[in-house]
């Protein structure tokens, strides 16, 4: 997997390394060691799941392949990042180069069962130390299962030897080299050793099943780790593979490779639409369910929007692409689950810490056991210890622990893309079990965000003052309001242009921050807005007050119209409620959460929202820049806060909050800020966020609790604490089987959040 990421600072940038031969938390941790005290180097994650380093640095000082010298440096296989690669062909690779590694284990398993098998065939023909020439022969055989199975084994344990550091394989290469060595210096120099008094034991069928149980455990973790992208795997499914552009009277199928922006491209019935474009002609059905979720297909018409791998249902129609393979949405949410996928949670530096003096003590804890053991441990007390001490330098490799949390936090974003909810990585989701409080904003969030005109009134005596009635006032209000971006503006365009009133164009136009919008029309200055914005122009709201109340005590937003200095009339604007929000708001109260509705609408709107909606506090009247002040409020209270927006001036807060939702369906900056993006634009989806945040927690803490207790428990058996009252001991092979285990059942229990099901929902 590599990507070449946006620059962090002006003098900044960064670059995602594929990283090989990683097999535990101490190995990464090591890595990430190594490039955090490189010259050149900002910051430094490296990540045991994906097999990734991501590095931000100074272009001046270090390059991409100096880092990957730097990696390789350190024992471990590193390639330079191709930033021409798109997020599928990353994919691509990164599959083939799993399969390569399955493969490869496959082939060393084989060997190495194969000899242990004839180990156990040898022995069944006598004493292994009954002839030189048995010996001989199991030293023939288990030369190919320590020179090639598990020869990386050893060269990494060498690696970490020079950098002065320890991991895994140290381990595996200590424990199995011992007994080795010592077998092969019985066979060797037998005269030698008789002479010493020391009995011709050899322990190669030991050595043999240690390196083959723990490369069937590091075979079993690569195809689980393997599962952990199928998500990722499904959405790319999703896209066309062909396109049928549209070549002057003609047609031309070609592959979606060679599709461009601006190539206008027919879609027929029950097709996928190839690319994200605008419909030129032609009007359809679309089901738009694969990426946002919502089971109701979309009509489309000319001029709308349509989005590649979302399928076309009824109609034929000709659309004009607009953006193509990593620009389109669907590669967009590829990167943002890749991305997520690549970082670590906070809990993770939990793991990292102890295992980074976990091996170091583990040596410690085998020189003692071999020291006790050989003092007084039982005849032959040097062979007593010596196993002794390669079982507790076996069972305790650190496997589990390294996989406890990013295969948690890569499967959870797998199956949160799947649910449309997209989590930026394992800090978003860590934060997310905490949240206590959830902030809305009001438009486009508990609102559909499509609101439409209700009511257009004209002020008392406005008619005869300057001429007016209920079209041209509107005319004159939707002249100013199609150059601002509000979605209240969007619904007095639109009434406008259904009335068919005469559509002027506006001049000087001024945005009032939280307040509404000036400009000159035809000659005359228009405002539309609250009745701040009349009061700060000078202009008394009063004679229009009564019936704004009435309108917003249904529900209505009241917009003032002001025409030179003149109280022109009020237009009563609606903004229907989600049909999901009530049921949101109720789940996250039965969660003891508490709900909070921010919004800068009218204070009499919001609560007749808020009572629909079951939300019991409002903040209204609040203008964008005040947002961010209302979260860092909460947050001075000791809440851990959510704050969810869809619109531009969400923004700030959702950047504020502790962790950020921002829907879908809103602007392209809320989502850049927010941590989480609910991809369907549903409320719901806030609640399906906190579940799955707090499950994968959960599945987090079990794995970190039994990788944790498995070396607790495990490692005193290992050393013999219950050999003195039971009699009870541990084999190096038993061990082997132990650790494998230990590493599967971490990877098996995250995998079990591929079935998080949303509460409530199929």
């Amino acid at each position: 997997m590599t990507n070449t990421a946006d620059s962090l600072t002006a003098d900044t940038e960064s670059c995602t390394i594929p990283v090989t031969g990683m097999t535990c938390a101490a190995c990464s941790g090591r890595v990430q060691r190594t490039l955090e005290q490189t010259a050149g180097v900002a910051t430094a994650n490296v990540n045991l799941m994906t097999g990734a380093a991501t590095v931000a640095y100074d272009p001046e000082v270090t390059s991409p392949a100096r880092l990957v010298d730097t990696i390789r440096s350190t024992g471990y296989g590193a390639e330079l990042p191709v930033a021409e690669e798109s997020s599928e062909e990353l994919l691509d690779a990164q599959d083939a180069a799993r399969a390569g590694e399955i493969r490869e284990l496959w082939r060393k398993f084989l060997v190495s069962a194969v000899a242990g098998v004839l180990m156990m065939v040898f022995g069944m023909t006598g004493d292994r130390g009954a002839t030189d020439a048995m010996r001989y022969l199991q030293l023939a055989v288990t030369l190919p299962v320590v020179g090639w199975a598990g020869r990386h084994f050893y060269t990494r344990a060498w690696a970490a030897l020079r950098h002065h550091g320890a991991d895994m394989n140290t381990l595996i290469a200590v424990g199995t080299g011992a007994a080795f060595l010592f077998s092969a210096g019985v066979t060797l120099f037998d005269d030698w050793f008789a002479a010493h008094g020391v009995e011709p034991h050899v322990y190669y069928e030991a050595v043999v099943w240690i390196i083959g149980l723990v490369l069937l455990g590091n075979l079993l973790e690569a195809r689980a780790k393997a599962q952990t992208s199928g998500a990722i795997r499904r959405l790319i499914g999703l896209r066309a593979t062909t396109a049928r552009v549209v070549r002057g009277t003609g047609e031309e199928e070609i592959p979606l490779a060679a599709l461009r922006a601006g190539d206008e491209v027919l879609v027929r019935p029950g097709e996928t639409i190839p690319a994200d474009g605008v419909v030129l002609d032609g009007a359809s059905n679309v089901d738009e369910s694969m990426l946002t979720g919502e089971p109701t297909p979309v009509t489309k018409r000319p001029g709308d929007p349509v989005i590649g791998a979302t399928l076309n249902r009824t109609g034929a129609f000709r659309f004009r692409v607009e953006r193509v393979g990593r620009d389109t949405v669907l590669s967009r949410i590829i990167r943002l689950v890749q991305q997520a996928q690549g970082t670590k949670a906070p809990v993770q530096r939990l793991a990292d810490r102890i295992s980074s003096v976990f091996v170091p003590v583990v040596l410690s804890i085998a020189v003692v056991t071999f020291v006790v053991w050989f003092d007084l441990g039982p005849a032959p007390a040097y062979l007593q210890a010596l196993v002794s001490a390669v079982t507790v330098l076996i069972i305790a490799c650190p496997c589990a622990m390294g996989l406890a949390v990013p295969t948690a936090v890569m499967v959870s974003t797998g199956r949160g893309a799947e649910l449309g909810v997209l989590i930026k990585g394992g800090e978003a989701l860590e934060r997310s079990q905490e949240i206590d409080t959830v902030v809305f904003d009001k438009t486009g969030t508990i609102t559909e965000g499509h609101p439409a005109v209700q009511a257009v009134e004209v002020a008392p005596g406005a008619e005869r003052a300057i001429g007016l009635d209920e079209t041209r006032l509107l005319a004159l209000a939707a002249a100013v309001e199609r150059l601002s971006e509000h979605p209240l503006a969007e619904a007095i365009a639109a009434e406008a242009a259904r009335r068919g009133a005469p559509a002027p164009r506006a001049g000087g136009f001024e945005n009032r921050t939280g307040r509404g919008v000036v400009g000159m029309v035809e000659g005359l200055r228009v405002a539309v807005g609250n009745a701040a914005l009349l009061r700060e122009l000078g202009l008394d709201p009063a004679p229009m007050a009564a019936r704004a109340g009435e309108q917003a005590s249904r529900g209505y937003t009241p917009i003032y119209v002001a025409v030179d200095d003149h109280l022109a009339g009020l237009i009563a604007v609606a903004d229907p409620v989600k049909p999901t929000s009530r049921a949101a708001v109720e789940a996250l109260r039965r969660q003891g959460i508490e709900p909070v509705m921010l919004t800068g609408d009218d204070r009499r709107t919001a609560e007749t929202v808020a009572r629909e909606v079951g939300v019991p506090r409002v903040v209204a009247e609040v203008p964008p820049d005040r947002k961010l002040e209302e979260i860092r409020a909460l947050q001075a209270e000791g809440r851990v806060v959510a704050m969810v927006g869809d619109g531009l001036n969400d923004a700030p807060a959702l950047a504020q909050a502790d962790v950020g939702i921002a829907m879908g369906t809103g602007t392209d900056v809320a989502m850049e800020s927010g941590a989480i993006t609910l991809m369907r634009g549903d409320p719901l989806g806030v609640v399906t966020a906190i579940d799955l945040a707090r499950r994968t927690m959960r599945i987090i803490r079990q794995n970190l609790f039994w990788a944790f207790v498995y070396n607790v428990v495990g490692i005193p058996i290992a050393a013999g604490v219950l050999y003195p009252a039971f009699g009870l001991r541990l084999t190096p092979a038993m061990a082997a089987a132990a650790m494998a285990v230990s590493s599967v059942s971490v990877v098996s229990n995250s995998l079990r959040l591929r079935r998080f099901t949303p509460k409530g929902q199929p």
